[in-house]
């Protein structure tokens, strides 16, 4: 049986990341790029698997995008849908800003 170096719970039963959600400070920003496309960034996460995450949101939102620095950044404006993505990915829609 594995256990979880963070709480010494089983793998199967560690809760490690869902209290590294609930502790998430996020902000998002919309910038625009080269040829006036926007993208959509989202700052803050730490302690959490920010691939799985990107994955997450990219399934949701339809589109497109990558990783730099453990910041997603998304192709497109999704400043509407972006907050419930988050909050039904199980991060707390009152520590997220933008």
């Amino acid at each position: 049986m594995d256990i979880c170096p963070k709480c010494g719970l089983p793998v199967q039963a560690c809760v490690c990341e869902e209290i590294a959600k609930s502790e998430q400070n996020i902000e998002i920003k919309v910038e625009k790029k080269k040829f006036g496309k926007m993208s959509t960034l989202v700052f803050g996460l730490k302690d959490v698997d920010v691939k799985e995450i990107a994955k997450k949101l990219k399934e949701k939102l339809a589109c497109g995008g990558t990783i730099k620095n453990n910041v997603i950044e998304l192709q497109g404006d999704h400043r509407n849908k972006i907050k419930q993505a988050l909050v039904e990915l199980g991060f707390e829609i009152q520590k997220i800003k933008g």
